[in-house]
């Protein structure tokens, strides 16, 4: 039976969350497993909209990429995703402090996935729901291309047998 290798979650992980975007808005991927992942940011001025809340961004992009990372792990080595579809739903303002936000999938089909993620603030109050559909890419946005962009040494095997 194959399983995710969790030295490779590890690598993708250091090698993402090093990328521009992630590090710019600050968000960090902390988990990945079979058809689950978990991003933290912490709160910060930059985040701020010009009213004082936070830019309705921060979780739209907490929720876009707990999704993609989500579905990973559920879809073979050579494909990558595109977003379809993003939908968030505010629900409360965040203040300064640490958001987690937690994403599942819900359906994992060879052309098309469905996620879902919650964003908590450090009280674990909800903050944010959302859903998005990814359109699988069979050879692109793959890992290995990813690698090329970052300039980083391949990585372990995705799948390992148990």
């Amino acid at each position: 039976m194959k399983v995710v290798n969790p030295k490779h979650l590890d690598a993708v992980a250091r090698m993402i969350n090093a990328s521009p975007y992630f590090d710019l808005v600050g968000v960090k991927v902390t988990e990945m497993k079979n058809g689950e992942a978990t991003v933290y940011l912490d709160m910060e001025h930059k985040h701020l909209n010009p009213f004082g809340g936070p830019h309705g961004g921060v979780y739209a992009s907490m929720i876009d990429t707990v999704c993609y990372w989500a579905a990973y792990c559920e879809m073979p080595e050579e494909a990558g995703f595109t977003s379809l579809d993003l939908t968030v739903n505010n629900i409360k303002m965040a203040k300064m402090g640490t958001l987690r936000a937690d994403g599942r999938v819900v359906h994992a089909g060879s052309s098309v996935c469905v996620c879902e993620a919650t964003v908590y603030d450090e009280d674990e109050n909800v903050m944010a729901y959302g859903t998005s559909k990814l359109l699988v890419l069979r050879g692109k946005q793959t890992i290995p291309q990813a690698l090329s962009v970052m300039n980083e040494d391949p990585l372990p095997p995705k799948y390992i047998e148990k």
